[in-house]
């Protein structure tokens, strides 16, 4: 006799051995999103994840799709091996997908509904090569649980301004304007106040010495000439 195979005995594997993304590029765009949305969420009880499994109906693991990038709020921070959204009970908030010819129609139909019907409040199309997308980035928002184009490029979740910077996007704070740097510009940024530091210190050093040398002509005087007079 067969036994009934419980919901907690089903597999939801975290990966299918497919690649990352079709190209270099693609996979730049999606790994530079994922470390700036990182940083930018840090301390808040939400995370960022990208290409992995989202799981979207109990006790149905081929009922799955795996999101490019996505933000998810009001959960623990940190990765996942795959999101099951029954467990943690929050659905993404904004979802974006680097596209191409080749995943244009899963992108527009099956994507796009999905994410609609599972009430994601921003689904983002960018097409780093600009192949299909002439502006490379269009952004859909829901509006009576129907995608509507943002006309403006502002993530209201994020309360970001998105841009199209070359083959990548660009992220800008609404409240004060400024860009959230991609890792290679941190890595610069560093850099610069590393040297700076090294300046003001060397500037220090030149100033302790010209210090020294005014107390020893002084202390030579006082040897000679005796203390100075008051």
């Amino acid at each position: 006799m067969l036994e009934a195979v419980s919901k907690t005995d089903i597999i939801y594997p975290s990966s299918d051995g497919e690649p990352v993304a079709e190209t270099y590029i693609h996979l730049y765009a999606i790994l530079t999103t994922l470390e700036v949305l990182k940083q930018y969420l840090s301390g808040q009880q939400a995370t960022v994840l990208a290409n992995q499994f989202m799981y979207y109906s109990q006790g149905l693991p081929r009922m799955r799709v795996a999101p490019d990038v996505m933000v998810i709020f009001n959960v623990e921070p940190g990765g996942r091996d795959n999101y099951k959204i029954w467990e943690e009970k929050e659905v993404p908030q904004v979802i974006f997908e680097m596209t191409s010819p080749g995943t244009k129609n899963q992108d527009q139909e099956f994507k796009k509904t999905l994410y609609e019907q599972l009430g994601v409040k921003e689904y983002w199309l960018f097409d780093p090569k600009g192949e299909w997308i002439s502006e490379k980035l269009i952004g859909y928002r829901l509006r009576n649980n129907i995608y509507e184009i943002i006309e403006d490029n502002i993530s209201e979740p994020l309360q970001l301004q998105l841009t199209v910077e070359g083959q990548l996007i660009g992220f800008y704070r609404n409240d004060t304007g400024d860009k959230l740097l991609i890792p290679e510009e941190l890595a610069a940024a560093l850099q610069q106040k590393e040297t700076e530091l090294q300046q003001k210190e060397t500037e220090l050093q030149k100033e302790k010495q010209k210090l020294s040398d005014v107390e020893s002509m002084l202390e030579k005087y006082r040897q000679q000439f005796g203390d100075l007079p008051e």
